[in-house]
């Protein structure tokens, strides 16, 4: 969905329906110095985006939610293929330590675990890592594959999800990010999960900051 690129006089139209509404569109054309029917098309474009309220015989009211729904058409614009990065992966035949050692030289929050196939197998967390050292394990002999999350219970992104999907993923299962994966349907029928990308918290706080950067 395309998004609403507001125009000066569109802004400053919102400013003066926000401090002084409800107003009328004689009023806010004398405000601005020019003639109402230089406005109507303005006026017309913000209400039907959900930004104003005509009331007849009463004026122009501000609507907040205006800007909920334009937040929602922005993010929805964008794909998680858009603001998804490197995923960090290791087989999971990978020794415990040696995925520790991985986990702080990537500086990430989870590996992703891969079968001899390079399929997607299992998750494991810096608090996975914890709780195992805080034990007796020997996690120089210990395979990953022992204290990783397993499938079914990785959840998972899509490359062409939503933001908004990913971010309700996100915060509905309390994870810092997801794999992204592409699909395969195996010899026997089974789903088989490729890793091409992860998206975190960190992804989506860099797309609100370009956003409001004007980056994008």
């Amino acid at each position: 969905m395309d998004i609403i690129e507001l125009s000066d006089r569109q802004k400053k139209i919102l400013e003066i329906v926000k401090q002084q509404g409800p107003i009328t569109g004689e009023k806010i054309a004398e405000i601005l110095n020019v003639t109402r029917a230089a406005l109507r098309s303005d006026l017309a474009v913000l209400t039907m985006s959900g930004f104003l309220e005509a009331k007849p015989r009463v004026g122009y009211t501000f609507k907040t939610e205006g800007f909920g729904n334009e937040l929602r058409r922005l993010l929805n614009q964008y794909r998680v293929r858009d603001v998804q990065s490197l995923p960090i992966i290791r087989k999971d035949n990978c020794s415990i330590y040696d995925a520790i050692v991985t986990l702080f030289m990537e500086d990430t929050g989870s590996i992703f675990i891969v079968d001899e196939e390079n399929f997607l197998s299992g998750v494991v967390s810096r608090k996975d890592f914890l709780k195992t050292t805080l034990g007796q394990a020997d996690i120089h002999k210990m395979p990953v594959s022992i204290i990783m999350t397993r499938m079914p219970n990785i959840i998972t992104a899509g490359i062409d999800d939503t933001v908004v999907e990913a971010v309700k993923k996100i915060v509905e299962h309390e994870v810092d990010g997801l794999p992204v994966v592409k699909s395969f349907i195996g010899p026997e029928g089974e789903e088989k999960l490729e890793v091409v990308g992860k998206v975190t918290k960190t992804n989506i706080a860099r797309l609100f900051l370009d956003l409001a950067s004007g980056r994008y």
